[in-house]
């Protein structure tokens, strides 16, 4: 049938319990920061390992989502619901606590706007937000090449910013360029131009617009990575994702660049510019793919109840746990000062604390304006492009 008959998207339970997974590994690094911080893994990084999960899973869905939708503004509407309505509320949790909990250096909030911190020299209002930066260039990126149609290529350009990432490791400084107030205010008129041609301008506003974000995008992480070596490989990481979407449904090249792209992730740490321990990070990487392998393996069937509970409030965990942390932390002290014991319970009554909340910002937060974004794309006429126009669904 033609993608206008098209069913709505199915839920992947196996996706959202990689992301349960991916967000409690988060939560867990964190706490062992505060929580019996002996017990905290040193021969693989657990946050890591949290963060490439996520990265593989929003490369293997969002292009999916966009290419089944067919409708970039769909696309977009869905996207900023599912995340912003979050993320406001957890930069208002941020600046309510600033009377016990001074606000971090060099916050920008013209950067905020766009999420795009961490790739326009800004500070977030809490840690764990710096994924979002490469979530939104991921965005943007997949965005123009659907729109220009070349969108299918994700084993080469998996491949490419693996390679490209080698490559900034040794010719970029180990920091971004793109620095100053200004930046911010600059990337979000681009990406305003960029974006407004691509959902609103006729066929050749739409490929300009596209051409345009795709040229931010790769910008952004080359000289505008906190970390410019890393932004590259995050991208090789979601394009890896997307190759094995591909492969599962009978496209593209193969899965061979899955091999070469988790070549290159292990072999970069190890090279003389990076400053990266190289045998945590080998670990680390072994274990995101047999995770990922295993849930892939496994989709098919029945997810715990508990992972597939997870993986929904996954997001309000990922967002919400650093305020609540240092919430509890101001109100009884250093966890560390008590037996280990004492740690253990209270490290078990946060956990059970943070699920708790973010279940209810889930279920009056995130849920509602999901809905609301829907009922909003479905109003809207869609977005004609060429790649849509030669999606056929059999």
């Amino acid at each position: 049938m033609s993608v206008d008959n098209q069913p709505p998207i199915t839920r992947y339970r196996w996706l959202d319990a990689l992301r349960g997974l991916g967000a409690t590994a988060v939560l867990l690094e964190h706490m062992t920061y505060r929580f019996l911080p002996d017990v905290r893994p040193t021969w693989f990084n657990l946050g890591n390992y949290g963060v490439l999960v996520f990265f593989l899973v929003s490369g293997y869905i969002i292009p999916a989502s966009l290419e089944r939708r067919g409708d970039v503004r769909a696309f977009w509407i869905g996207r900023v619901f599912r995340l912003y309505p979050l993320y406001i509320l957890t930069i208002a949790v941020v600046l309510a606590m600033t009377p016990i909990q001074p606000l971090r250096k060099n916050i920008n909030l013209i950067g905020h706007i766009t999420m795009l911190t961490e790739v326009t020299g800004s500070w977030a209002f809490t840690e764990p937000m710096w994924t979002l930066s490469y979530e939104m260039v991921f965005y943007l990126l997949v965005t123009a090449l659907f729109v220009v149609g070349v969108h299918r290529r994700s084993g080469l350009f998996a491949l490419s910013f693996a390679l490209l990432s080698v490559l900034v490791a040794f010719t970029m400084p180990p920091r971004g360029l793109l620095t100053g107030p200004v930046v911010p205010v600059i990337v979000l008129g681009v990406i305003l131009a960029g974006l407004g041609g691509v959902l609103f301008g006729s066929k050749w506003i739409r490929t300009a617009g596209a051409f345009v974000l795709g040229a931010l995008a790769i910008v952004l992480i080359v000289v505008g990575s906190r970390v410019p070596w890393q932004g590259a490989m995050v991208l090789g990481v979601m394009f890896t994702g997307t190759v094995i979407y591909r492969w599962e449904r009978g496209e593209g090249s193969g899965i061979w660049p899955v091999l070469g792209v988790t070549f290159l992730i292990c072999l970069t740490p190890f090279m003389k510019p990076v400053t990266v321990n190289g045998m945590a990070n080998l670990m680390t990487v072994a274990l995101v793919g047999g995770t990922f392998w295993l849930f892939y393996a496994l989709r098919d069937r029945r997810i715990p109840y508990a992972l597939a509970w997870l993986g929904l409030v996954s997001y309000s965990v990922y967002m919400l746990h650093m305020p609540l942390l240092r919430l509890f932390v101001f109100m009884v002290g250093d966890p560390r000062r008590f037996p280990p014991l004492v740690q253990l319970g209270m490290g078990l009554g946060v956990f059970a604390a943070i699920c708790g909340v973010s279940w209810l910002t889930y279920r009056f937060v995130e849920l509602p304006m999901q809905r609301l974004g829907r009922r909003l794309a479905k109003g809207r006429p869609p977005v004609l492009t060429p790649a849509r126009e030669r999606i056929t669904i059999t």
